[in-house]
């Protein structure tokens, strides 16, 4: 039973005498986790990040254009660095892309075949969906570059 004054008495924690469990590591994927799913590929940002942050890639392209703009703001040695170390970032960043495309191909042929082994019905669906609005989008570009669809029509 309580103590007939139980809630005046006082409650002393002396260090690690209460819960001391805590988080101890960084949060570090806050800034990842603010791309929106629609935006784009946020594990494939957070690649390229690795490859070059967003300000070592704006500060280059700053170099470069700025040599080209008026040539005296920053000498031609250092912007044909910055315009090579460019080329590494882009060839990487497309490496990257690629790797991320094969694993994404990947990725669907499985699910296809895995859906073609519980349901040969909804596969086929899936597939009359995909090959409808693939060939849809074909003919709407086609349409767009000889002027007769509905972006050519005055």
């Amino acid at each position: 039973m309580y103590p007939w004054l139980w809630f005046w008495a006082p409650q002393i924690h002396l260090p690690f005498s209460g819960s001391v469990a805590q988080e101890i590591a960084p949060d570090t994927d806050w800034f990842f986790d603010s791309i929106r799913p629609e935006a784009g590929n946020g594990d494939l940002e957070k690649k390229i990040v690795e490859v070059a942050s967003y300000g070592r890639q704006l500060g280059l392209i700053t170099e470069v254009l700025l040599a080209l703009a008026d040539g005296e703001t920053v000498d031609r040695e250092t912007a044909a660095q910055s315009l090579e170390r460019l080329k590494q970032i882009q060839r990487e960043v497309e490496d990257l892309k690629r790797t991320n495309t094969s694993r994404t191909a990947d990725a669907a042929i499985k699910l296809l075949r895995k859906l073609r082994d519980s349901d040969r019905l909804e596969l086929d669906r899936v597939l009359a969906v995909f090959d409808a609005e693939t060939r849809g989008v074909a003919l709407s570009r086609l349409e767009a570059q000889i002027g007769h669809g509905p972006e050519g029509k005055s």
